[in-house]
């Protein structure tokens, strides 16, 4: 592999998290620093968050060639590579997963299980997507996916990325090999904190883009609802999106594809009502425990700003809580939203078959 320059790891981190997820840290700082401040002016005034997320990863060198494929959309789209070049072709998925000789990784060889069976092979890459919402320039996603990926796996793990721009918001399929390039025993493990910081760098690289890109905890923001599987996050979307369009475009399009998950929880909910049996969800008072928290430790950061000085950045967090939506599970939202329906007299929608 040829020699490259390659930057090194940021080590700075966020240095400001208020709370993970209701887990005490080492409390609110008595003196913010400029790169704190900056943070939280970027939280409080609600910059766009970024979206970096595991989306799955091949366990055999068949399932990292499909998985190429589907993001080039069959040599339609160019693959960057770790050594700089673009391949396109059909021929560049196959290219790239032979460059990597999968095909030697231990895991490799271990036999597939039988059908109905939990697959606990080691993964050989693992699928990540990098995005953020909004209309942000698809050259400055694809630039910071580039600087994120050599700062993280340069002359370690191989990797490649694919950028997509078919849907609202664009984003970056990125494939790391599992195995370390020079030491086979040294694999990279995914865990919580580590996409905590692969989110804060990824902000950092779209900021040096020129994009206003933030990075902070769901809790932290105000949002304690668990983020949905990604299946049932699209299929929702999709629908989102149809119910929007015009009744000619509705027309000429064919309706998505529902969630059968959601459209069970939603007639569950709904009997529940009918039968008078409501039974409060068992996450709420952790829900309420982990808000509490958060008002918390948003107050002791007001009062440290104010001793700082910044009275303005103050009032901005005081006002940022004040804002943030009451605590509600996902139960209660959907209950509240059928008897809204109801009271106007209107049909719940339509939610489709999952065929």
């Amino acid at each position: 592999m040829p020699k490259r320059l390659v930057a090194l790891p940021r080590t700075e981190g966020m240095q400001f998290d208020i709370v993970s997820y209701g887990r005490r840290g080492p409390g609110v700082p008595s003196h913010f620093s400029a790169a704190q401040i900056d943070q939280i002016q970027r939280t409080v005034s609600r910059v766009p968050e970024v979206v970096v997320k595991v989306s799955g990863g091949g366990r055999d060198a068949g399932g990292v060639l499909a998985h190429l494929k589907y993001i080039d959309r069959h040599g339609k789209l160019p693959i960057e590579t770790d050594d700089g070049r673009a391949l396109e072709g059909r021929d560049a998925a196959e290219a790239v997963a032979t460059d990597w000789n999968l095909d030697l990784s231990v895991s490799h060889h271990r036999p597939k299980p039988a059908e109905g069976q939990k697959d606990t092979r080691s993964k050989l890459v693992h699928n990540i997507v990098l995005s953020m919402p909004g209309q942000t320039p698809p050259h400055a996603v694809l630039a910071a996916a580039k600087r994120f990926a050599r700062e993280n796996f340069a002359l370690q793990y191989r990797y490649a990325m694919v950028l997509h721009t078919d849907q609202a918001h664009p984003h970056v399929h990125l494939v790391v090999k599992a195995e370390h390039e020079f030491e086979p025993r040294k694999r990279l493990h995914i865990r919580k904190a580590t996409l905590r910081l692969w989110r804060e760098q990824f902000a950092a690289c779209l900021r040096e883009e020129g994009v206003a890109a933030n990075a902070t905890p769901r809790p932290q923001r105000g949002r304690l609802e668990p983020a949905k599987k990604d299946p049932i996050h699209h299929r929702l979307r999709a629908t989102a999106a149809f119910r929007k369009l015009s009744e000619p475009d509705k027309a000429a399009r064919r309706p998505p594809v529902a969630s059968s998950f959601m459209r069970r929880k939603v007639e569950a909910i709904g009997k529940e009502l009918q039968q008078g049996r409501w039974k409060e969800e068992t996450g709420k008072r952790r829900m309420a425990s982990i808000r509490e928290k958060v008002v918390d430790d948003w107050a002791a950061t007001a009062a440290s700003l104010r001793r700082q000085g910044r009275e303005a950045l103050s009032q901005e967090v005081e006002r940022f809580v004040q804002r943030m939506p009451a605590v509600q599970t996902e139960k209660e939202r959907i209950a509240r939203g059928l008897v809204e329906i109801l009271a106007k007299g209107r049909r719940p929608p339509e939610r489709g078959r999952d065929d």
